[in-house]
């Protein structure tokens, strides 16, 4: 399950399965989100899944049973499980600055993660203490949805300076192009020569609409060259 989610959630070159996250140690953890780092330098979000399977199946039947003191019983030991299993991730994958500073434990049922949260002091140590994140199926999705419109963000970040200097260049060709066509205006007889100016100027803006729509993502079609003066942008 934890596998299908992030396979639904991010892109195949966003994390990676069974990561060694410490040097010299056997242990690897089930899966990491690449995360952008100072310097370019990656880092390593730590997910692994627990499933105590028999604790929580102990009190599922101790709920049935409607025995307060079995059903207390099994909760605190299902809450011992849970933060022995923090423990465990704290100790073996969480690894700064190899890694981030916390590690998220997967809950792969709804009606289990509903009994940790439940408890706020669990809760509590577990963020506090072993520095684990909590998350269930749908709070797992979300978390991920989040991590992608961050790498989205930082993709445009990343190429803005590019976006900038092709907008600035399209900019003196646009200027230029205007300059031109006041030149037609005021000099009907030099008509020809000035329009064949001017259409090779539209073309080298078409150009840098061209390389625009490459880094944003937006269709531009340059037309046909022998389109009116109906066809040209409209500009405010």
């Amino acid at each position: 399950m934890l596998s299908t989610l992030l396979e639904q959630m991010l892109a195949p070159n966003q994390y990676l399965s069974q990561v060694q996250v410490k040097k010299n140690s056997k242990e690897r953890v089930d899966f990491v989100v690449i995360m952008p780092g100072k310097d370019g330098h990656e880092v390593y979000l730590p997910i692994d899944s627990k499933f105590p399977l028999e604790d929580y199946n102990k009190l599922i039947e101790a709920s049935e049973s409607l025995d307060k003191d079995i059903i207390e019983k099994s909760q605190k030991q299902l809450m011992k499980r849970i933060k022995e299993e923090a423990k465990s991730i704290k100790e073996k994958y969480i690894n700064v600055p190899e890694t981030t500073d916390f590690a998220v434990m997967f809950l792969p049922i709804e009606g289990l993660y509903a009994e940790v949260v439940r408890d706020i002091e669990l809760m509590d140590t577990l963020q506090n203490q072993y520095k684990i994140v909590v998350c269930g199926p749908t709070t797992l999705a979300a978390l991920l949805n989040s991590l992608q419109l961050g790498f989205k963000t930082l993709y445009i970040e990343k190429r803005s300076s590019e976006l900038w200097q092709v907008l600035s260049t399209f900019k003196q060709e646009f200027e230029k192009f205007v300059q031109l066509l006041l030149k037609t205006q005021n000099k009907l007889g030099e008509a020809n020569s000035t329009i064949e100016l001017a259409t090779k100027s539209s073309k080298k803006i078409a150009k840098k609409l061209g390389d625009v729509s490459q880094v944003v993502g937006i269709e531009y079609n340059e037309g046909d060259d022998d389109n009116d003066s109906d066809s040209l942008p409209n500009i405010e």
